[in-house]
């Protein structure tokens, strides 16, 4: 029985990419790990809970982009073998600076990003409305999550942008 009354051949493309997503978001998770367990300097106590914070976000998310494939009627991705050869994320060093741990995370989120616009555009395509819904909330939360980790990067007399309405 068909319940998501979406053609399962228009929904492949749509698997397709959260399957690549749900790669980006183990390689993603791992990162976390290794950052959390080899954070060290001045900037200890911080980022070690906010890696700790953030990989358990990335471990709800990965359960619910795997049950978003099962729920399209596929199996997911599930050895990590299959996750590093679709991801386009690099595994992360252990020996950095809190600097680098914080830039390596945003280039994580960018290309995380990026793939869930591949996702969403692949199913609006589709007409596949519960994963637009689920990829959309997924976009602002880590837009936010990256905004606060560059933030927590620049120095203390930084400027934003500012809009021609502030001039």
């Amino acid at each position: 029985m068909n319940y998501l009354n979406i053609d399962p051949k228009k929904v492949e493309p749509v698997v397709n990419e959260l399957n690549i997503l749900l790669a980006d978001y183990h390689i993603y998770y791992q990162n976390l790990r290794t950052f959390h367990w080899n954070i060290l300097g001045k900037n200890f106590f911080d980022l070690h809970v906010k890696f700790e914070n953030l990989y358990n976000e990335a471990r709800v998310k990965i359960d619910e982009l795997a049950e978003r494939i099962l729920t399209l009627r596929y199996h997911p991705l599930s050895k990590s073998s299959q996750y590093l050869a679709v991801t386009s994320l690099k595994e992360a060093e252990i020996l950095v600076d809190d600097t680098e741990m914080v830039q390596h995370i945003l280039e994580n989120h960018k290309a995380i990003l990026n793939q869930m616009s591949k996702v969403f555009n692949a199913a609006q395509a589709s007409g596949d409305e519960g994963t637009s819904d689920l990829i959309g909330g997924y976009i602002g939360a880590l837009e936010k999550e990256s905004w606060m980790l560059s933030a927590w990067s620049k120095n203390t007399n930084d400027e934003l942008l500012t809009s021609n309405l502030n001039a």
